[in-house]
């Protein structure tokens, strides 16, 4: 088939050049149309279910709602898990679903199963589906400050202004803004002036529910016209709500002026949110699924500058404290360049092996084709541009030009030998047969190369859906290369090669030199195979030992130039008081040197799902990158400055922490998850795990989570008393949680805006000894609140997080950076040294165990498909022992691997082993390539096996093996450049490996395969080549 290829095209010349243009036309347009982000689709299927259940304690949120969500859900199509947490007033139930997963479907299903749910709600209570998010779709964080607003008018702004015209840009999911003061119409009762007026609960609900409302009057005909009948009597008057007439006494009017206050106020908040130190309000915007992340970047950042104009002085609302765009930006400029850089090196270390500038320019014109073919691929297989598909090209770059190289060098050679005939055959003949003598070498090469990228789609979880991406770009373009070596590469050969200047001049000076200092070395190791061998299986058991010695890591750590700081409280604190603790750490902050922008949010928005309690703040930390120290001494530095201040906190980078989230559901890279039912009994172990952890070296940021007893005012009913005086304990619970908790009764509504009308008792009616105090209605009259109850402080959990329905708690920690390997075993050891009650059992998860598992993942995988590999080797020589030959190359190339991991004290990640992959099919190349042309050579030229077989067919193998790895390895050089810059930190260990592989490989192989050949070859050769009267030199 690939001989008919290279025929029909050098029949079809012109045609071929006219496709392949066409082709990269159509491959610049994809390029163009192809959206651009930070990573590849991390998201798994994610539906949120809030349930706003005003003043219940976390225990009843528990019990009444969230523990029957999660039953509802459990064993839902695709649901791997059902994540919850209920705090003061709130339920918010997580449903992760599978990777692959329809998240239409998922919310589909999540609705269904819901929906009979309704029934067994509290009264008043409905649940809801967050609009659809996902872990990577927050992708920006706009600070909204004022110096001239008040707190009041600044979120009114936000929250009618600001964020209304986010939510109007075409994929934006939602807008969530946080901090500033929520404005509501507040009525205010005084109790014991109702009780003298005579006026009761319902009377004022019955007055307050008409206010200020508009009613339809249907429509009239006057004459020949229709006129609609409106009855207006809206306002947002003050001082109309307080003259609203609530009853008649004696004649007259009863106001309500006349026993409460209606003022404005801030609504109850649960979250805060600062600047620079000081207030403000931050927005957070979070895109819908396959939305582009850099030109909904610029869309919002446009729609905020034309909002800029418009504000009054001294306010601004395009202070972005965080841009998800920033690292994407900066990572794909970086590759951009890497990829430039790459291509002129490459350009480079060809003409220096061909010295001649047609071949060097018909081997590179491969590189643009494959990487445009590339994105033709991507663009049809709905993928985007990030780090990993670059990447891949990136890694590819170097080989992209192999498969054209072996097939240019092979047709110059061969050319050059049929100038020198004295009747030379026609050109495009040479041409062909050239091609089609270096085939076999390449499309199997190739088709090894694919096979060992086979265990990257076979990853399950969020390092299949990182690497699969960056494999993708990897084998389309190496596959383009190929097919371009086939067609477009002879065609250009015919045009450019039979005429070319020098085409009967021999090798350049350079290459004389390295095939002169090949064949002496090789006279010596055929001469000398004993301390060869044993040299190089010294090396190979070297490497393997040290292999256990690295440290390691689950993926290289990034460096998006922010930092996010998790600072978490005691419990119980108020949110002034949190706030106030948050605001100073913002201005420690603003101390570090290389600090640009300090934000915060405290606690969770009226709005959000992210059910964080008020004593934890989030702090964004921008820092700049000119001149910055490495980011594990500003890491450090943050440590040292935030540890004087109360409570814990822990250090991680946006998207990072994201990830972090995705494994295990917490932003720490160490997870320990203890299930069990009685809360004191969780945090009695927590906090056994938590001391253990501590004495481990290399961990960090150690922390249980703080589900932890806070001051609770509870109200008692006695039920005997209470039918005494006429009344059920169970509806006197719903009028005295509606004045405390506060009833919202209507809407102010003031053009698009409107503002909740709320009844509630002044903040010293709602402490303890007032409330027992208060007057209730009761059939028998009024009486005190303590008559019928008893009113106590006393404690209770803050909150209660569940996990596939059962409670948990969790102990978190961060590694240092040290990759130290003891961690794994002492993380061993505290797990068997921990004695669980019956009952309870706890779970290993977070980054560092999925470091263990893919690990092994990956080496089964790899097993697999290096036997497929030497299968292929097998169907190919028909031989064990030429398939083993070529096989040998891949412990050569685990020398230099190591070696370079060592020498760069890079972490052995899943990076590195991808590394280690890629680099097994790479380094069997040149054992196929000399392998095959021995036999070539005997089959076809008749050389006799013997010395000079094997000196003969090294030497003329010599140029195309050297030129295709020294191509891969300068391809690399940009990449091992600057390993800590965005967009390369998870691609440099990656070349680390290949580099230092693909050189120790290169250098062995020029004396192990001809060695081994020449050693082992005549009794696999005399079953390969039958020929009759064939006698082989024996080897010694």
């Amino acid at each position: 088939m690939f001989a008919y290829l290279v025929n029909i095209s050098l029949r079809a010349r012109l045609l071929v050049v006219v496709l392949v243009a066409c082709a990269m036309v159509y491959g610049g347009i994809s390029l163009q149309n192809l959206p651009v982000d930070v990573l590849p689709d991390l998201n798994k299927g994610l539906v949120t279910i809030l349930t706003e259940a005003p003043g219940l304690a976390p225990e009843e949120v528990e019990v009444q709602i969230s523990a029957r969500i999660e039953a509802a859900m459990a064993g839902a199509s695709g649901v791997t898990r059902v994540r919850s947490s209920s705090t003061t007033g709130l339920s918010v139930v997580y449903v992760e679903f599978d990777w692959d997963t329809n998240v239409y479907v998922d919310r589909q299903i999540v609705t269904e199963r819901l929906a009979p749910l309704q029934v067994e709600m509290p009264p008043g209570v409905t649940s809801i589906l967050a609009p659809i998010s996902s872990y990577m779709g927050e992708i920006m964080l706009v600070a909204v400050s004022s110096s001239t607003l008040s707190p009041m008018e600044l979120r009114e702004l936000a929250d009618w202004t600001v964020a209304q015209r986010l939510k109007s840009v075409p994929g934006i999911s939602r807008v969530v803004p946080i901090g500033g003061l929520v404005k509501e119409y507040r009525v205010t009762l005084d109790m014991l002036r109702m009780s003298q007026l005579g006026v009761s609960i319902n009377e004022v609900r019955q007055a307050l529910q008409a206010f200020g409302s508009n009613k339809g009057g249907g429509v009239v005909n006057q004459g020949n016209q229709e006129f609609l009948i409106r009855n207006l009597s809206r306002t947002q008057s003050l001082e109309d709500l307080r003259n609203v007439v609530v009853d008649h006494r004696l004649g007259q009017p009863v106001l309500l002026r006349q026993f409460a206050d209606a003022s404005f106020q801030p609504k109850q908040r649960r979250g805060d949110a600062g600047f620079m130190g000081g207030e403000a309000v931050v927005i957070s915007v979070n895109k819908q699924p396959q939305a582009d992340t850099v030109k909904l970047t610029a869309e919002v950042e446009r729609v905020l500058a034309e909002l800029q104009r418009t504000m009054p002085e001294g306010t601004r609302v395009n202070d972005y404290l965080f841009r998800q765009a920033d690292f994407i930006l900066a990572a794909v400029g970086n590759l951009e360049q890497v990829l430039t850089e790459a291509i002129v090196v490459v350009a480079i270390v060809l003409f220096l092996f061909l010295f001649n500038v047609r071949t060097t320019a018909i081997s590179l014109v491969a590189i643009p084709v494959s990487v445009l073919t590339t994105f033709i691929v991507l663009r049809w297989m709905g993928l985007t541009i990030n780090t990993m598909t670059l990447g891949g090209l990136a890694i590819a770059i170097g080989e992209l030009v192999d498969d054209a190289v072996v097939d240019v060098e092979n047709i110059f050679r061969r050319l050059r030998e049929n100038a020198h005939r004295a009747i030379p055959k026609p050109a495009l003949d040479v041409i062909a047969s050239a091609s089609q003598e270096v085939r076999s070498s390449i499309v199997y090469s190739t088709l090894i190369i694919v096979l060992v990228f086979v265990p990257l789609f076979a990853l399950p979880g969020i390092e299949g859906r990182m690497f699969a991406p960056l494999g993708i770009a990897y084998i389309v373009s190496i596959l383009a290369s190929l097919i371009v070596s086939i067609t477009l590469t002879p065609v250009l050969c015919s045009y450019l090669l039979p005429n070319t200047k020098g085409i009967e001049e021999h090798d350049n000076i350079m290459v004389r030199a390295i095939k002169r200092a090949n064949t002496g070395l090789l006279h010596w190791v055929l001469a000398h195979p004993a301390p060869v061998l044993s040299g190089i299986l010294a090396g190979v058991f070297i490497a393997a030992a040290i292999v256990p010695t690295l440290p390691r890591s689950f993926l290289p750590p990034f460096n998006e130039g922010a930092l996010v700081i998790t600072l978490t409280l005691e419990p119980g604190i108020s949110l002034e008081e949190s706030s106030r603790i948050a605001a100073t750490a913002e201005r420690i902050l603003e101390g570090i040197p290389e600090a640009i922008k300090v934000g915060r949010r405290t606690g969770r928005s009226e709005a959000d799902e992210h059910a964080l309690g008020v004593n934890v703040t989030e702090i964004e930390l921008e820092l700049r990158h000119e001149g910055a120290r490495p980011l594990a001494k500003i890491m450090a530095d943050v440590r040292t400055r935030l540890g004087g201040l109360p409570g814990a906190f822990s250090l991680s980078q946006p998207i990072a922490m994201r990830i972090d989230h995705i494994l295990a559901g917490v932003s720490a890279q160490i997870v320990f998850k203890i299930f069990g039912n009685d809360l004191n009994t969780l945090r009695t172990i927590g906090r056994d795990v938590e001391g253990w952890l501590k004495t481990i070296p290399g961990l960090t940021d150690v922390a249980i989570e703080r589900q932890v007893p806070v001051p609770q005012i509870q109200v008692h009913f006695d039920s005997d008393r209470a039918l005494l005086y006429g009344v059920q304990p169970g509806e006197l619970t719903g009028r005295i949680g509606q004045l405390t908790n506060g009833e919202e009764i209507t809407e102010i509504i003031d053009g698009i805006k409107h503002f909740d009308l709320v009844v509630r008792l002044s903040e010293a009616d709602r402490a303890a000894p007032q409330l027992g105090s208060m007057l209730i209605d009761t059939p028998a009259g009024q009486v005190p609140l303590s008559t019928v109850a008893r009113v106590s402080e006393t404690s209770g959990p803050n909150q209660v997080l569940r996990e596939n329905s059962q409670r948990r708690i969790l102990v978190t920690a961060n590694t240092d950076g040290s990759g130290s390997n003891l961690i794994g075993g002492e993380l061993e050891g505290m797990m068997r040294g921990i004695k669980m009650p019956p009952g309870y059992f706890m779970l290993f998860e977070g980054v560092y165990a999925e470091q263990a598992r893919s690990t092994l993942r990956l080496a089964g995988l790899s097993t697999i498909s290096f036997l497929l590999v030497f299968s292929i080797l097998y169907v190919r020589f028909k031989s064990v022992l030429l398939a083993a030959i070529i096989m040998a190359n891949v412990p050569l190339a685990l020398i230099g691997s190591v070696i370079a991991l060592k020498i760069s004290g890079v972490e052995l990640s899943i990076a590195s082993i991808v590394g280690f992959v890629t680099l097994a099919g790479i380094s069997t190349r040149n054992g196929i390539l000399k392998i095959n042309h021995y036999i070539n050579l005997m089959t076809h030229e008749g050389e006799p096996f013997g010395h000079q077989l094997i000196i003969r067919g090294a030497n003329e193998r010599l140029v195309p093996v050297l030129m295709t790895a020294a191509s891969a390895m300068v391809a690399l050089i940009p990449l091992l450049l600057g390993g800590h810059e965005a967009g390369k930190e998870i691609l440099h260990p990656v070349a680390v490996v290949i580099f230092g592989g693909l050189m120790s490989a290169t250098l062995l192989d020029t004396m192990l395969t001809p060695l081994l050949f020449y050693r082992f070859a005549p009794s696999a050769l005399e079953r390969l080549l039958p020929a009759p009267g064939t006698k082989l030199e024996t080897a010694y």
